[in-house]
């Protein structure tokens, strides 16, 4: 009869050991920390799903738009067809040098200081659009750098349970110690379980972004080149020119 009850204790034991079972026999400080770490978890993949997504959308985006600007076609219809309202960063980068420089030539040569205006209107241009795509990313690094510490703080705090369990109860029996300490570590895993992912994906993605922006200065930079090259025609030979002449 000992026996059985023993084993019947140690089958209990065992059952209450599984994930839903430490889940549901942890105190509601430790729930709530898992409940929080695993939502957490979950919105971290979705970040990452929806920048992988819009990383290469972007990047698809800007290589047909070089394409075309650099094809020797008209600007003014490219920026007609894609400036004036535009899908993508690089898009938006030129749209905004071509609003600032019919603004500042007026359908004559550029006027003193347009250049500065037109490059400055690509860079405040450049920081909304990267702004924008760096939405997100706090929440990927908060997650990284804290999430293991909330897990240890469900495990501290599970662990006390543990010991207050065994004081009032006065065993040390491991079948009545494992499962406070098996709930209090679980808490532990699920913070790294969140927390990892959202390390990795921060590195990857920050690296990513980083070298878009790299590629958005570029293009601003050469752009403003070209419109330096305008601004230095029209002052040596006093006729306008259009964006599409200086680049040719």
């Amino acid at each position: 009869m000992d026996r059985s009850v023993t084993t019947q204790a140690l089958g209990q034991a065992a059952h209450d050991l599984s994930l839903w079972g430490l889940f549901l026999q942890a105190d509601w400080v430790v729930k709530a920390v898992m409940l929080g770490l695993l939502l957490a978890s979950i919105w971290v993949w979705a970040v990452v799903f929806e920048k992988v997504v819009a990383i290469r959308r972007i990047n698809k985006a800007a290589d047909g738009f070089e394409d075309r600007f650099w094809s020797g076609g008209s600007l003014d219809e490219l920026y007609t067809r894609e400036g004036e309202q535009p899908t993508h960063p690089l898009a938006a980068v030129f749209g905004s040098a071509m609003r600032e420089w019919r603004r500042s030539a007026g359908g004559t040569a550029m006027l003193g200081g347009a250049k500065e205006r037109v490059e400055r209107a690509m860079a405040v241009t450049i920081g909304r659009e990267m702004e924008r795509l760096e939405r997100w990313m706090v929440f990927l690094a908060s997650v990284g750098s804290v999430g293991p510490f909330v897990g240890l703080f469900g495990t501290v705090w599970g662990i006390m349970n543990s010991f207050s369990a065994i004081a009032g109860m006065q065993n040390t029996n491991l079948a009545v110690v494992a499962p406070g300490i098996a709930e209090a570590l679980f808490a532990t895993a699920i913070g790294l379980v969140a927390a990892i992912p959202a390390v990795l994906a921060y590195n990857k993605i920050n690296t990513d972004l980083a070298r878009f922006a790299a590629r958005l200065e570029g293009f601003a930079t050469e752009f403003g080149a070209i419109l330096s090259r305008q601004t230095e025609a029209a002052a040596n030979d006093g006729g306008p020119r259009s964006p599409n002449q200086a680049a040719e």
